[in-house]
């Protein structure tokens, strides 16, 4: 049985930070892309974070570009998503995702909450 488990979302004032968890289990993770999602109450599903099973090589939109960081441990199964310098437009709920480099089967997390508010 595959799952994917979020951890570390919260409450936070703006310009403060958060870390993000996610360990997946149930397949090979050294095969599996990572992403990180999030929506926003009242809007679209956003990609903020991805990370190659190959090379580790990182990409961001401009929107959280110099402010998040995804990092994978492939020997603990987990990734994780550095957020720094937050606003309160990065409010969300954020999703962790698995990616088959190949077959492109994917799972998805129950997603956690991220607030950041004075």
């Amino acid at each position: 049985q595959v799952q994917v488990v979020e951890s570390g979302g919260g409450l936070v004032q703006p310009g403060g930070s958060l870390r993000l968890s996610c360990v997946v289990s149930g397949v090979p993770f050294r095969l599996y892309d990572m992403r990180w999602h999030r929506q926003a109450s009242g809007k679209e599903r956003e990609l903020v974070a991805t990370i190659s099973s190959t090379t580790g090589s990182a990409n961001y939109p401009d929107s959280v570009k110099g402010r998040f960081t995804i990092s994978r441990s492939n020997a603990r199964n987990m990734v994780y998503l550095q957020m720094n310098s937050l606003e309160p437009e990065d409010t969300a709920v954020y999703y962790c995702n698995a990616v088959h480099q190949f077959t492109g089967d994917n799972f998805w997390g129950q997603g956690t909450q991220v607030t950041v508010s004075s």
